[in-house]
């Protein structure tokens, strides 16, 4: 999660980098809307995009007042409205995700500067962020969850550029959560890898359907068939890596010590089955290069 401060005037959303806020996202066009803020009142514009925007679920029909707490959606993305008052900034004086807080002045502005453009102040207050308290695993989960829908749409549209960017974020943001020892939703897992897998068949590269195994084997998840079929398929072209890889998380699905469900015992057994043909298939071609 990212907070993002909206300055007085106008602050643009889209794809474009020329965008104050660019979101990476297939289902948003290059200049989607526009925030304008005057006072302490924020109005948000759909600038002729072409999948529009909802407020709190309920489309945009023109120039809208934000309120606290608001919703937007913008494609996949969702952003929330948050007003926080000028004292209770100066009494946090934290960095937010994309900001940091100036000491002096208070006022929040993008942490690759070394000074304040305000009043260039160089101390800043890099303690937690403004949203340290909703920075919890369930909202990284909502983050992801957000990228697999981005991931979706770009795959249905043949985006397939689109789609491995995207997927590269999604990859680190599950590594973080992997490095740091936490347990990720096994539907989302599989949603992220299914999407890896897909992104390989279109471009005819195995690199991603073998990160995906990796990412199931190291939380243990059963694949679905979803997963198992398209990795069946890629086997007949380009087998070897993904062969290994399969026989890799057989065996650590195997070490399992609870009762399967019976979608878990057909995944396994399909999953070792690809693995044993895979193998031999190895094995024949050793013998004919021999």
């Amino acid at each position: 999660m990212q907070e993002v401060d909206l300055p007085p005037g106008e602050t643009l959303i889209g794809r474009s980098l020329d965008c104050q806020i660019t979101l990476e996202d297939p289902l948003v066009s290059r200049v989607h809307a526009r925030v304008i803020v005057t006072g302490d009142e924020a109005v948000v514009e759909d600038l002729g995009s072409r999948n529009g925007v909802k407020v709190n679920g309920a489309a945009l029909r023109g120039p809208t007042r934000l309120k606290d707490g608001d919703r937007l959606r913008i494609g996949t993305q969702e952003v929330v409205v948050t007003r926080i008052e000028p004292t209770a900034v100066a009494r946090h004086a934290r960095a937010t995700g994309v900001l940091r807080v100036c000491a002096n002045c208070k006022l929040p502005y993008p942490r690759e500067l070394l000074a304040c453009p305000n009043c260039e102040a160089t101390e800043q207050e890099d303690e937690e962020t403004l949203s340290a308290s909703l920075t919890t695993g369930a909202q990284q989960a909502w983050g992801i969850q957000l990228l697999v829908e981005a991931l979706e749409r770009a795959l249905a549209l043949g985006r397939h550029e689109d789609a491995e960017r995207i997927l590269r974020r999604a990859s680190v943001q599950v590594e973080e959560q992997l490095d740091k020892g936490m347990r990720l939703d096994p539907k989302q897992l599989d949603g992220v890898g299914t999407a890896a897998v897909r992104v390989s068949q279109e471009l005819g590269d195995p690199t991603w359907a073998v990160w995906a195994l990796r990412m199931l084997r190291a939380q243990r998840v059963f694949p679905s068939s979803a997963v198992v079929e398209r990795v069946e398929a890629m086997t007949r072209t380009l087998g070897g890596q993904l062969a290994r890889e399969m026989e890799e998380l057989a065996s650590e699905l195997r070490t399992v010590d609870r009762p399967l469900s019976s979608e878990e015992a057909e995944s396994l057994a399909r999953l070792t089955q690809l693995a044993t043909s895979g193998a031999a298939d190895r094995t024949t071609e050793l013998g004919v290069s021999s």
